[in-house]
């Protein structure tokens, strides 16, 4: 599909891009290929095709939520670089 360098232009404004004389044929170049590309796949037959929502057929699978206790609370403040009143201590994030 041909593209005129007004239209290149025009998309290059609306994206608010400033394109060189030689970057205008090259992203011409690129925007007749991505078209070119969606022809290709625009004529693909998909008469017997059903439609899809993802790669498989599994959707929404949940696990029971079931809590357990791994470690203690002094094992894992063991590892903590600062602690204060049996809680991590952290730098100051927000002002």
């Amino acid at each position: 599909m041909q593209i005129s360098d007004e239209e290149v232009l025009h998309i290059a404004k609306l994206a608010r891009i400033n394109l060189s004389d030689d970057e205008i044929q090259d992203y011409k170049n690129n925007l007749e290929e991505i078209l070119d590309f969606a022809n290709t796949i625009n004529q693909v037959n998909t008469d017997n095709i059903g439609e899809t929502i993802g790669i498989n057929e599994n959707y929404n699978v949940f696990r029971k939520d079931e809590i357990i206790q791994e470690s203690n609370k002094e094992e894992l403040l063991s590892n903590a670089p600062s602690q204060d009143d049996g809680m991590f201590r952290i730098p100051k994030v927000i002002n």
